[in-house]
């Protein structure tokens, strides 16, 4: 049997409709409807950050206006050109269906959006039931846990989502692991993997996938259409753009030891980054996997390509890398990177939101998806978060809301690392018997020996800290006005919590926490008391 699982009419998409029901589409229905989808509901965020690159690439395809695709390289030379033709799509509203049938059908090759295809299954490389075997040849899948993020594998590893051993694996249905191959490509791990024999050796480690740590940030409209079209990025200076773009579902698999194929906007920048190369094994139904192949695709050196959905920091070293991925952080914590443009050329705002149409500004809002990891094996957790329609307070469109909204998140951080270190010095005072308690003496902090007054402060600020942001990111807060007091009363109060009432009874605990009030404190204008 062959093929059995076409991604292009299976429901492996879970969406939300604008009527509020919940169901699952093909590729085919996520376009055909996409102006009736108010959401995707992927329980797997990194799994719906790869999957909205792919959209994207899609979209870049079939999206067009007069005849002229929003991927067409001619349009492409002129910036202003290739806004107007987005213009015109957005006015739209839709995608046209037999564009969407034509790209489907007859643009990509027979095959190539199956899951299970004998020949070019969807995003997988068929040559690794030959590749991936052992000293006497026989196969050697990585097996269906190493497929599935959250699952176990091997002797150690640690139940996260679920029982589940290699000695034991359970199949997971052919929708769900059609989301953890996007997961996998876009987030999968560095170093070892399972070997693949091209040449007479048989090399067993990796590169880390494009995205592995990071956050994506996407321009959220109320109906996915829009949202897709937004998320097509704007032509890039980085592209080659001599080369023929294409995504890795429109042409041949590219051979592993060769040089990696030009990066090319917009498929390949948004597609053809992978390092990794998957095989999933189907049961004998096809309707889900029993195994899976997990190896590397290349060991040639990534090109720089910036990705468009990612804030960027300026290191040490100068160089800018992708702001990484933190579950603990919030994403309004975010929102100035998101609203003020790159003056101070240390943060870079993604480059999906430059340049927005101004009369979607007031119903736009910001899409996050987060995958906490470190850069080789360990996986922590993952997230999504959306926020509300901010991005009409962008510098370009309300220069004072965009600044008031960044004197705020400054004062909350300022607040925020306040707190930590006022929070340090009332445990050193606390329980150090020859620590002074002079509030002219400076403290030594043990950085080793942090206290757990730190740590619990700032678990009850932050969410204080939040509430109180978003009342004060309010055209009618816009005054001039200081904004530090709601967040220094919001650490005082996580301060007082984290000691306890029965601490400070404590003469000792006393005197510390009246130290601790007084740094925080000392935030405030001269003029303020508390």
């Amino acid at each position: 049997m062959s093929g059995g699982f076409d991604l292009r009419d299976e429901p492996w998409i879970p969406v939300r409709l604008l009527t509020g029901a919940s169901v699952r589409l093909g590729f085919r229905g996520v376009f055909k409807q996409a102006h009736e989808i108010a959401d995707l509901e992927l329980g797997v965020p990194p799994a719906a950050a790869g999957l909205l690159r792919v959209l994207a690439g899609i979209t870049a395809r079939i999206a067009q206006a007069g005849g002229v695709r929003l991927d067409d390289a001619g349009v492409a030379q002129d910036i202003d050109d290739w806004h107007a033709l987005r213009r015109r799509v957005l006015k739209h509203g839709r995608f046209d269906p037999d564009a969407v049938d034509a790209y489907l059908d007859t643009v990509v090759p027979a095959g190539r959006f199956d899951l299970f295809d004998a020949h070019r299954p969807f995003l997988q490389d068929p040559r690794l039931t030959a590749e991936c075997v052992d000293a006497q040849g026989a196969p050697n899948p990585s097996g269906v846990n190493k497929l599935v993020l959250g699952r176990p594998t091997g002797i150690n590893g640690a139940v996260l989502f679920g029982h589940f051993t290699d000695t034991a694996p359970i199949a997971v249905p052919a929708a769900e692991a059609a989301w953890h191959l996007l997961a996998q490509l876009y987030f999968g791990p560095a170093g070892q993997c399972t070997p693949r024999r091209i040449t007479a050796q048989r090399a067993g480690s990796g590169d880390a996938a494009p995205l592995r740590k990071s956050l994506s940030y996407f321009a959220w409209a109320p109906e996915l259409f829009t949202s897709l079209v937004l998320a097509v990025p704007g032509p890039q200076a980085d592209a080659d753009w001599e080369a023929a773009d294409a995504c890795p579902w429109e042409e041949e698999l590219n051979a592993p030891l060769e040089p990696l194929p030009a990066t090319t906007w917009p498929g390949r920048q948004l597609t053809g980054r992978f390092r990794h190369a998957v095989l999933l094994t189907p049961s004998h139904d096809r309707r889900s996997v029993t195994d899976a192949y997990i190896t590397w695709s290349t060991h040639e050196p990534a090109p720089p390509v910036r990705d468009p959905f990612q804030i960027l920091e300026r290191r040490k070293d100068g160089a800018f890398q992708p702001r990484e991925a933190d579950g603990s952080r919030a994403l309004w914590r975010d929102i100035d990177s998101l609203l003020l443009k790159d003056s101070k050329q240390d943060v870079q705002r993604p480059s999906c939101l430059e340049d927005l149409p101004k009369r979607l500004l007031p119903q736009l809002r910001v899409r996050a998806y987060g995958f906490e990891q470190d850069g080789q094996q360990k996986d922590s957790v993952w997230f999504q978060a959306t926020t509300p329609p901010v991005l009409q307070w962008q510098e370009e469109a309300d220069p004072q809301m965009a600044h008031h909204v960044s004197r705020c998140h400054r004062a909350a951080e300022d607040a925020g690392s306040r707190l930590d270190f006022a929070a340090k010095v009332a445990w050193r005072i606390a329980t150090d018997a020859n620590a002074d308690t002079s509030t002219k003496t400076k403290i030594r902090i043990d950085q080793r020996k942090p206290g757990p007054w730190s740590s619990a402060a700032l678990a009850r600020y932050w969410p204080l800290a939040e509430r109180e942001f978003w009342h004060l990111a309010a055209p009618q807060q816009v005054a001039g006005r200081p904004v530090e007091r709601p967040f220094v009363e919001a650490a005082l109060a996580a301060l007082d919590e984290a000691i306890g009432p029965a601490n400070r009874a404590d003469l000792r605990v006393a005197r510390a926490r009246t130290r601790a009030r007084a740094i925080l404190l000392g935030l405030l204008p001269t003029t303020s008391t508390v």
